[in-house]
């Protein structure tokens, strides 16, 4: 989510309609241009190559557009696993995630601007028109001000930039008045409700139809927002003030700008994730360049850049300082406590991220940004996909990947910056990945899990607006492109707004409002247009130079976690904390630590071990730090070994004709039979067994016999199921829930456990789907009758020739296993005794389990249990090694409800913010810090 690569040359002449300040505000534009004439290191990739690619970039955006049009238009998104659109309120609601949906065609918005970057004009047209003929802004709906300017007001802006232009061009669009422009400002109304609040931040919610606090809204009350959500506006809004000459969108704009830089910590400069939009305190006091703050960083430079006001350029300026001295940690960004930035407020970093190196590329620091770019790199080599969220050991935190563009991004930003061909090879890696892991028949699905490639049923709107931009701009030369894309700059969703703006309509007062702007240390804020002479100084081998230490930053076994510690604790003499990994409670070194830390350490009845710290009665300010630091990690330490406890989730691939291995569902394992993670996957065909529930001898062996056979949940346990099945001579079997509509989308998977008896008789692999993922299987069986799936841990490499050959036939190709060659395994599981059988969550999330039936399971006890924070200390119990994370299980999405009484939303579930769960023993943390003063 950073600038397009446009501008002109270092001293070259601007336009016309640009002020003579815009030549200073376009340092990625010099940098560009300046700098992509030469090649670093890797060997030159070929024009050939380059179209080649190019090429293939257009015929994914087809294929994923394609079939948007055909099977979900004109529904919000494409649900690309069961061919059909996401309508608000017809699916199970994903809680937040589903405040992005209006019912006003999101993606086709979204994808307009894309159409013309990749020179499909007709299509263009044709996407225009059906804006004007068929979305309705005017729909009683609550969604998110955020979402809904970045990506249908900034999808509007950036059609009508793009329509006008070809407008001009004479060929096409010669019809167009304007019209996208009128609904942009008919959108800009019907948000400016939300700014009803006296700091002028905006509510995070509106309704379309009926705006703030009616009883009809159904929104209003929240006292909350995010600060990307507060300070992601002043493109949009000032342009759409600068096209349609009414200030009014500007002015709200700026005011959330300013009040949130009044906001901000004096002493670091840094702000906070979430702000009270009334009272204007920080509820959240954490700080990074992730999630929840990223593109307010972005929005302050790229502000500069389009607006020539220099307040934001400062503003910008006094925050990167704070941000290379505290969250900075290379190649690391690590967030920090916004009150004791020297403190890193967590050990893990999420995927959002990926769009500083871009926005770094920019302001013209280059090499911190080919640091984290090649970190983040090695991070995907390993995993296919960067996951949402990763330690700092690089191991995945939350395991889920949405298609996200923002390392796509940044590769486009640097190739523009060094010319280095190595990002194009990392450009084509993008593509053979999202073709080889992600592309299904229907477009191309998010991965709910990378560790084990299971698919989920989203392909988000972001991924045709800002995906195939990035990569098909990144193999382009100018020729390719049908209008000259360094005339406009890139909002957060990618979207293209014309530079002229700069000097049309100009009623906003450019003032300079900064006030207490810090004196800077880096000399490089003198320069908003680096010399690139300086930045690669006579070597061509520059930026590879940086990346090389970083080859094998991710492939270390087990590496220290990268925790920044503060250089008073290096002081002559004295040695390095205590780090929590390395504690022995029967070391009395470091029980003596402990007490000098001001942490007591008091041993329970149970045999457990509880740590107490008191930060007043440590030895000194820095020792409480070192203390509380300590604690921090006991308390990450402690929660990834609850989560590695339980069983990972498993993978059911479909491999037979016209799938391919493209659908992987996720599937909860079993206590018993075959262990997937610890043998070769089965492969077989599918075939129902029946009697269907598979509680009683089958009648039709013959049919599922050298088979996988599918058996329904209910009235028995599931070993008995699996008994019945593995008699009958089946080689796996799949249990689908019989609750109709339940998916692993909106509940979390559980592990079948046995039937309180000895399961080593059970030798075949069991899994169980949920009934929407059951039913993909189930429907293609109607349509192709032959349907052979793989069993496996994660899915596996898909096999590029089985697409050119003829459907395999059941009696040729399925693989059967004797149980001479399947070692009986067992899964130890600590149990909790319970009156009646109930799941074992996967995720930590027994109230949102779905109903239990006869079925008998067990549920996973955690071994170590963290008391919740007293007034004045923390508390916490411990156990702790080193081991390998990539079995740890990601949270589940949250599920919320619309509470629209006149319409049938589906059934209503409790909401669990499961992302801010991983987070809040972090927060507790922190906020037990602010009460003793250091």
């Amino acid at each position: 989510m950073s600038e397009a690569g446009g501008g002109r040359g270092c001293g070259s002449s601007v336009p016309q309609r640009a002020p003579w300040s815009l030549v200073a505000a376009t340092a990625a534009f010099c940098l560009v241009s300046a700098t992509s004439v030469w090649t670093a290191g890797a060997a030159p990739m070929s024009r050939e190559e380059r179209q080649k690619l190019g090429n293939q970039v257009l015929e994914m955006f087809d294929h994923a557009y394609g079939n948007y049009m055909e099977h979900a238009y004109p529904a919000d998104e494409l649900m690309p696993l069961t061919c059909r659109g996401r309508v608000r309120g017809q699916e199970p609601s994903r809680g937040d995630v589903d405040d992005a949906l209006g019912k006003f065609s999101l993606t086709l918005i979204d994808s307009l601007d894309t159409l013309v970057v990749l020179n499909k004009t007709k299509e263009f047209e044709d996407a225009v028109r059906k804006v004007l003929s068929d979305v309705n802004l005017d729909n009683d709906v609550v969604v998110s001000v955020f979402e809904t300017n970045i990506r249908v007001l900034g999808g509007l802006l950036g059609g009508h930039s793009l329509a006008i232009m070809l407008k001009e061009k004479g060929e096409y669009m010669q019809w167009y008045n304007d019209e996208l422009l009128q609904m942009a400002k008919q959108l800009g109304y019907k948000l400016l409700p939300a700014f009803n609040t006296t700091s002028g931040l905006p509510y995070p919610r509106i309704n379309l139809k009926f705006g703030i606090r009616k009883p009809e809204a159904r929104t209003g009350t929240e006292t909350d927002t995010c600060t990307a959500c507060a300070g992601t506006l002043i493109l949009e809004f000032a342009a759409l003030s600068r096209f349609t000459g009414a200030t009014i969108f500007e002015e709200y704009a700026r005011k959330a700008l300013d009040f949130l830089w009044e906001k901000r910590q004096r002493s670091s400069n840094l702000v906070g994730v979430t702000i009270n939009i009334h009272t204007g305190d920080w509820v959240r006091k954490d700080s990074g360049v992730g999630a929840g703050i990223d593109s307010y960083y972005e929005y302050l430079l790229k502000a500069y850049v389009l607006l020539g006001d220099d307040s934001f350029l400062e503003r910008f300026n006094t925050h990167y300082d704070a941000i290379m001295r505290y969250i900075s940690q290379p190649p690391l960004l690590l967030d920090v406590h916004i009150h004791k930035p020297m403190l890193n407020a967590r050990t893990w970093m999420d995927a959002l991220l990926a769009f500083f190196p871009g926005l770094q590329v920019l302001k013209g620091d280059i090499r911190p940004a080919i640091e984290t770019h090649e970190m983040l790199y090695q991070v995907i080599k390993k995993h296919n996909f960067l996951p949402e969220a990763f330690t700092t050991d690089f191991r995945v935190h939350w395991a889920q990947h949405p298609l996200r563009p923002e390392f796509a991004e940044s590769t486009y930003f640097l190739y523009k910056a060094t010319g280095d061909p190595y990002y194009l090879e990392v450009g084509k890696t993008l593509i053979e990945n999202l073709n080889k892991y992600a592309r299904v028949p229907c477009g191309f699905a998010a991965m709910k899990d990378v560790r084990t490639g299971s698919h989920e049923d989203r392909m988000d709107s972001f991924f045709l607006a800002e995906m195939f931009k990035y990569l098909y701009l990144l193999f382009a030369d100018k020729e390719d492109i049908i209008f000259d894309i360094e005339d406009y700059i890139f909002t957060t969703e990618a979207h293209l707004l014309p530079l002229w703006l700069s000097t049309t309509n100009q009623s906003i007062s450019k003032k300079n409002t900064t006030s207490e702007y810090t004196e800077l240390d880096d000399s490089n804020f003198d320069w908003t247009c680096p010399n690139t002479q300086i930045l690669f100084p006579n070597d061509p081998l520059y930026a590879q130079s940086i990346r090389e230490p970083l080859k094998n930053v991710v492939d270390k076994s087990c590496p220290r976690g990268i925790i920044r510690v503060r250089e008073e604790s290096f002081r002559s003499g004295a040695k390095p904390p205590l780090r929590a990994r390395d504690f022995m409670a029967t070391n009395p070194e470091h029980l003596e630590i402990l007490k000098k830390m001001g942490v007591s350490l008091i041993h329970l009845k149970d045999g457990r071990v509880q740590l107490v710290q008191h930060a007043i009665q440590a030895a000194s300010s820095i020792d409480a730090e070192d203390g509380l630091r300590f604690m921090q990690e006991m308390i990450e330490l402690s929660s990834q070994q609850q989560k590695e406890q339980q069983l990972p989730p498993r993978a059911v691939q479909i491999v037979s004709h016209p799938f391919f291995g493209r659908v992987v569902l996720t599937a909860g394992p079993a206590q018993f039979g075959l262990d997937l993670s610890k043998h070769k996957e089965t492969r077989g065909f599918v075939a129902s067994s029946k009697p269907y529930n598979g509680c009683s001898e089958l009648t039709n062996p013959e049919a599922v016999m050298g088979k996988i056979a599918l058996i329904q949940r209910g009235q028995c346990m599931f070993a008995e199921k699996a008994r019945n099945i593995q008699n009958a001579g089946a080689i796996g079997g799949i249990v689908i829930d019989d609750n109709e509509g339940s998916s692993s989308d909106t509940a979390p998977l559980f592990q079948m456990a046995g039937d309180g008896k000895d399961t080593d008789d059970i030798k075949i692999p069991m899994l169980f789907l949920f009934s929407k993922e059951g039913s993909i299987i189930l429907d293609a069986i109607r349509e192709y009758e032959e349907v052979e799936v793989l069993l496996s841990d994660k899915a596996k490499d898909r096999d590029p020739e089985m697409e050119n050959e003829e459907p395999p036939s059941s009696e040729n190709d399925s693989q059967n296993q004797s149980a001479e060659q399947i070692a009986p395994t067992s899964q130890e599981v600590d149990l909790v005794d319970q009156e009646s059988p109930e799941e074992s969550s996967l995720n930590s999330q027994p109230e949102s389990l779905p109903p239990a039936d006869t079925d008998n399971a067990a549920s996973v006890s955690p071994s170590e249990q963290i008391p919740d924070p007293m007034e004045n200390h923390e508390t916490m119990s411990l156990d702790g090694e080193c081991t390998d994370l990539d079995n740890q299980l990601q949270e589940q999405s949250e599920t919320e409800e619309d509470s629209n009484p006149n319409v049938s939303w589906g059934k209503k579930v409790q909401p669990i913010d499961s992302i801010l769960a991983d987070w809040n023993e972090d927060i507790e943390a922190f906020e037990m810090m602010e009460k003793d003063e250091l």
